[in-house]
């Protein structure tokens, strides 16, 4: 998911016109405009774009089956 914006120790986080706030405890150097995965509502990693990318359009094809 796409950080949006950040206040604090929550982030809102969207992807695929979802959005959600989420917990960034465990990724202290994210910032606006970074993708990350996430567990359990929180980010667990930073991920580049095309990284993202690649990931949604595998989801997405597991998905139309």
């Amino acid at each position: 998911m796409k950080i949006k914006s950040i206040k604090g120790n929550a982030a809102v986080v969207s992807a695929g016109g979802a959005q959600r706030t989420i917990g960034i405890e465990l990724t202290p150097d994210v910032k606006v405009g970074d993708y990350v995965l996430l567990h359990a509502g929180f980010a667990i990693e930073v991920i580049s774009e095309n990284d993202a990318k690649e990931t949604l359009k595998l989801l997405n094809e597991m998905f139309k089956k």
